[in-house]
């Protein structure tokens, strides 16, 4: 910062990957849209561009709530200990005037990545969510979490406290989906668990298809999916892949600016060249500062557009917070898949 150490090695690279081309936005036909644990907005930009219009967003941490409030001043956003806890949310006040209820409860209770405790973590917010459907009562639900929950270790938890308490009200389907299957250039499966209030509408929704492939062509439909250096304007070294799945840094026992989840992680990061620890604020700054071993240091932005973010969307906060709302949030074209599918059931 003083101006002294070594010299910048790498130019400020222009990404080639815009992710809002993946998401183009959709006539909602007035359909409305609220949404619980919201983060930095993933499942709300991505619902948002599917043609729903916002209803609300509760996020209970403050940094997020300003991220969403400076990326859309219209949008009601109720934050922090006292508005954004759903527990205290009387959800009826919405009830026959939402079509659909998204949210994503914290994942840590059920994350690989934690201790696994499930309904014994405080953090398990899914008796909320389930609460906030019955309140609202909307045409549709979206509630999103890590795969690891739909694993058998599980199963018995999402069965009672899931499936059961709607299962009288609504169908319910589940369905796992792959970002780099919808244009993402990251290793990341998120679980998705889709309920319908009617029988007539469960049977017409689609899971949705795969609009990109990574790997073999020949086998695979639709467009190629970027690899890292490409989607990130970088030079060609002849060697490309996804990104590894990028961690929070929100999560864990330090907050950190590094994105890395696993060794296998840094030894892919290395073989790309670049470098996922100290990510910078900015472009500039990760220019400035060179890695000890010569790779491209990543900025927030650039970690914005990995997790499938417009890179002008405006996270708020210091930057292990900017990374932690990024890492903890579902990929906007994710959601604009899953919101796309419901959206064409609640069109008829």
């Amino acid at each position: 910062m003083a101006g002294e150490g070594p010299e910048p090695i790498h130019e400020i690279n222009v990404p080639k990957y815009r992710p809002l081309d993946l998401m183009p936005l959709r006539e909602g036909n007035n359909l409305s849209a609220l949404s619980l644990f919201s983060g930095g907005g993933g499942l709300d930009l991505g619902v948002e561009r599917a043609g729903f219009n916002h209803t609300a967003s509760f996020e209970l941490m403050p940094e997020a709530g300003d991220t969403l409030r400076k990326a859309r001043d219209h949008w009601a956003v109720f934050s922090g200990n006292e508005e954004g806890d759903v527990r205290g949310v009387d959800f009826k006040q919405w009830r026959g005037s939402v079509d659909l209820l998204h949210g994503g409860p914290p994942c840590q209770p059920f994350s690989n990545a934690g201790r696994q405790q499930g309904h014994l973590d405080e953090r398990d917010m899914w008796p909320q969510f389930v609460r906030a459907v019955k309140e609202t009562r909307p045409a549709a639900f979206i509630g999103e979490n890590v795969p690891a929950l739909a694993s058998l270790k599980f199963s018995e938890y999402v069965s009672e406290n899931i499936l059961t308490p709607l299962s009288g009200s609504y169908r319910i389907q589940k369905i796992i989906l792959q970002a780099s299957d919808f244009g993402v250039p990251q290793v990341r499966r998120r679980v998705f668990f889709v309920g319908f209030r009617t029988k007539k509408m469960a049977d017409s929704w689609k899971a949705p298809e795969p609009t990109h492939y990574w790997g073999d062509a020949s086998i695979m439909r639709g467009q190629r999916c970027m690899g890292l250096r490409e989607a990130l304007g970088l030079p060609d070294i002849g060697v490309d892949d996804l990104s590894p799945t990028i961690r929070s840094s929100l999560t864990g026992p330090r907050h950190t600016t590094s994105i890395l989840n696993s060794v296998a992680a840094q030894r892919k990061f290395a073989s790309l060249e670049i470098w996922p620890n100290g990510v910078a604020a900015d472009r500039a700054a990760a220019r400035a500062f060179v890695a000890k071993n010569g790779h491209f240091r990543l900025s927030v932005p650039d970690v914005a557009l990995i997790q499938g973010f417009p890179e002008d969307w405006p996270f708020v906060g210091a930057t292990y917070m900017a990374l932690g709302q990024i890492g903890n949030a579902v990929p906007p074209p994710l959601a604009y898949a899953v919101a796309s599918s419901v959206l064409k059931v609640l069109s008829h």
